[in-house]
């Protein structure tokens, strides 16, 4: 078939030669999310469906799901990527577009996010991020000077990264706006965008974010139970001040596997957006230690990959790496940031643990391309040392 000249079949023995450190500690993640989605989920699971592990095995269904995505990602050769750049941004923008639509786009808890895709809820917010984090990679190597050298260069990205995040404020999904700017912003600074450049952008995107907090009522609520979530415990501040609750019983060691007070209906939204909390709770703080570590772990050797990438010439693969780790790092500190109340309510899922299908197989799929990238890295370091011992050969020959 036509559409099979795209990809570009991965052997077991090229996936076993990946970063095994990496592969180890996205693996260890994905154990560790599927035992604490069990355990988390398991008196809203009895309430709703009359089962305790059916967010379980829904979530079970979404790793097979995002294990098969992520295959054809690691089939697809990232300078495919680099063509469909823009396309992929089409696409993303079609989807947030959509998701405002009555009739396709799906409103939880007052936020139309989500596109029904009947297996699982497609978050848009999601793809849009990724997207922009390809095509931002691509503009990069495209028009490198420019970003380097002139504002034209440097706005033009943020101009269509602005245009995402108005549509993104209209769901509301302020998390993933913060997240996608931060994002964008890290990417031109890695370009080479001049520091001036960039600390003005700092500021001016601190003062929108401010503003935009401030307009809306339950935004400002957020802000003021973030303060002092103990001053309207059992209402606006009852969410964070249960999270804290569930980190005083957890201590050092833990309650231990399963035996988590708080998830037993006292803590809202325990298998998504507050999963950690009740982590810490089973396992206490060095639990909680433990699992930041992973993740640490995960993004540096991510981070290493696309330095890989950067010393052998490819660039677009380098900073798809770096963008890549930084939305999963982003998420991470602002989930961890608003479990422990650090941070006001963002309503971002901790990567690879928490409860979701769009999660954890749009991130799935980034961590395989990374995969794709250090294939790629060793087939190209691979064929550099048969050149170069061919012409040695040849010059050999010649004398």
């Amino acid at each position: 078939m036509t559409w099979l000249k795209f990809f570009d079949r991965v052997t077991w023995r090229e996936f076993s030669q990946v970063d095994s450190i990496f592969i180890v500690s996205v693996v260890s993640i994905l154990a560790l999310g599927i035992v604490m989605v069990s355990s988390a989920s398991i008196s809203i699971s009895e309430n709703m469906h009359g089962h305790p592990y059916f967010f379980m095995g829904r979530q079970m269904l979404y790793l097979l799901i995002g294990l098969v995505f992520g295959w054809v990602m690691i089939s697809l050769p990232t300078d495919k990527l680099q063509q469909w750049g823009i396309l992929l941004m089409g696409l993303s923008f079609l989807l947030l577009v959509l998701v405002l639509v009555p009739g396709i786009g799906k409103s939880v808890n007052g936020s139309r996010r989500w596109i029904n895709l009947v297996v699982f809820n497609l978050q848009a917010s999601e793809v849009a991020k990724v997207c922009m984090v390809v095509y931002v990679s691509g503009y990069l190597v495209r028009r490198a000077d420019r970003v380097r050298e002139g504002w034209v260069g440097f706005f033009l990205p943020l101009c269509l990264c602005s245009i995402f995040l108005l549509f993104l404020l209209f769901e509301p999904d302020f998390g993933a706006s913060v997240v996608l700017l931060g994002t964008v912003m890290a990417l031109l600074f890695l370009g080479g965008a001049p520091l001036y450049q960039f600390l003005l952008l700092l500021v001016a995107a601190v003062c929108m974010l401010g503003v935009v907090a401030v307009s809306e009522s339950y935004r400002m609520k957020r802000l003021m139970n973030f303060i002092d979530p103990w001053a309207d415990p059992f209402n606006e501040g009852y969410q964070l001040s249960q999270a804290l609750i569930a980190y005083g019983r957890g201590e050092w060691f833990g309650l231990g596997l399963g035996n988590s007070v708080q998830k037993l209906s006292y803590l809202p939204e325990a298998h998504t957006d507050f999963v950690f909390s009740v982590w810490v709770e089973e396992t206490g703080l060095l639990g909680g230690l433990f699992l930041i570590a992973l993740f640490g772990i995960m993004v540096s050797r991510a981070f290493k990959i696309g330095h890989k990438a950067m010393d052998l010439s490819r660039p677009f693969s380098g900073y798809m790496c770096f963008g890549f780790s930084i939305l999963i790092l982003a998420q991470v500190i602002i989930n961890i940031g608003v479990n422990t109340g650090f941070l006001p309510t963002k309503g971002l899922t901790l990567p690879l643990i928490s409860y979701g299908g769009s999660s954890l197989i749009i991130t799935l799929g980034s961590l395989f391309v990374i995969a794709r990238v250090d294939i790629e890295n060793r087939r190209y370091e691979a064929q550099a040392r048969d050149s170069g011992q061919k012409s040695g050969t040849v010059e050999k020959k010649d004398e």
